[in-house]
């Protein structure tokens, strides 16, 4: 049985009506009531998600009930698609975390449309002070297709985006070895040189991790592994607009310099995220403090423990920040995401009928959503 959504498309702003038969998009028209108040968009794609809501996939506990309710979640507020990420620790407890997302996409059909695969940020990152950010040092190491082998096989090949520094001698035959097998490379946490970034685009790499994060808090004016990132068209770049992590006129250059075809947004989003003001004691940062515009800070200093806000702040923040419009900040979190999840992401006759109601208007520091439709394998 068919049914419709009507919104306001963010591209022309007018008011269209969209059919839904079997979980898919059967019409768009112009809707025949008057205006309405609400936005209609694909739902948001996080590409990288760590935790949300309490909910955290890198805690000693995690389970499918875990990855359950964070996915409930997201999509409360408007993420409808992620990308689990699972940061750099030792080789068992990568796998036992990576065991609990494959349990949990088998056990629950929502679940399984949500998560198209999962994110390996590390362990194959710099060690240096600066890129690594909180990764922990003891565990960082060099690539080893026998090592990827083991953690695929303990979450069913479920493993489809690795991030890892491209200044290590193994770093562009193992690029090449995951692209050959459909994994997305990333480079992020990095001290490279431009060689050796160019060396693993050239085998295969596509995807910059928070451009602009995870980096030294001081560089060499050029070259440096920013500047080859931002000039590489090849380079699809992350960046994270949650206000903390990028000033603003630092995230409209990065935008601007990659364009929009080539840019989109990430939360990379930490379990506090969604989660009220305060002090908490995590298991990465010890002591820290969120704030209620979602700055989260290690107690007693400026330096930031993670992201606190959600993909549907980052689309307010960049409008404002960036100097986008409506219609571009949420491409930014839909369409060019959804290209590195099959696809996903459009507002079109045949596209899986996930989609958002929300309120926003110029000035708003965030979505407000009001309703959330998932295209459910089952429908």
């Amino acid at each position: 049985m068919s049914s419709t959504v009507t919104g306001r498309d963010p591209g022309t702003g007018r008011t269209i009506t969209v059919t839904i038969d079997g979980g898919r998009i059967v019409a768009i028209d112009p809707a025949t009531a008057t205006e309405d108040p609400c936005w209609l968009t694909p739902g948001l794609i996080d590409l990288q998600v760590n935790g949300f809501g309490g909910h955290d996939l890198n805690a000693d506990d995690v389970s499918p009930r875990t990855v359950i309710d964070l996915t409930h979640a997201l999509r409360a507020h408007g993420v409808t698609t992620f990308v689990p990420t699972i940061i750099t620790a030792a080789h068992d407890r990568i796998a036992h975390a990576l065991a609990q997302l494959a349990a949990a996409r088998r056990f629950d059909p929502a679940v399984r449309h949500a998560i198209p695969y999962v994110h390996l940020e590390g362990p194959h990152i710099s060690p240096a002070e600066g890129p690594r950010g909180v990764h922990d040092p003891e565990h960082i190491r060099p690539p080893s297709e026998r090592e990827f082998k083991a953690w695929q096989a303990a979450c069913d090949d479920l493993i489809g985006m690795v991030t890892l520094s491209p200044h290590y001698a193994e770093a562009p035959a193992y690029t090449a070895w995951l692209a050959d097998r459909g994994v997305h490379v990333a480079i992020g946490h990095t001290h490279a040189a431009p060689a050796e970034l160019t060396a693993v685009v050239d085998a295969g790499a596509r995807l910059c991790t928070h451009l602009g994060n995870g980096a030294h808090a001081v560089l060499p004016r050029h070259p440096n592994y920013l500047w080859t990132q931002l000039a590489d068209d090849r380079l699809t770049a992350g960046f994270i607009a949650d206000g903390h992590h990028l000033p603003d006129d630092t995230l409209t250059a990065m935008i601007r310099a990659k364009g929009l075809d080539r840019s989109l947004l990430v939360s990379d989003a930490v379990s506090l995220a969604g989660m009220p003001p305060g002090r908490y004691d995590v298991p990465v940062g010890g002591s820290v403090d969120l704030t209620p515009d979602g700055r989260l800070a290690r107690t007693g200093t400026p330096y930031l423990a993670g992201a606190a806000r959600g993909l549907a702040d980052g689309v307010a923040q960049a409008i404002r920040a960036a100097r986008l419009s409506l219609g571009d900040a949420l491409r930014l979190a839909t369409v060019n995401p959804g290209r590195f999840v099959g696809g996903r992401g459009k507002l079109e006759v045949g596209a899986a009928a996930d989609l958002v109601r929300f309120a926003w208007a110029p000035g708003d520091t965030r979505l407000t959503i009001e309703s959330v439709r998932v295209a459910r394998p089952q429908e």
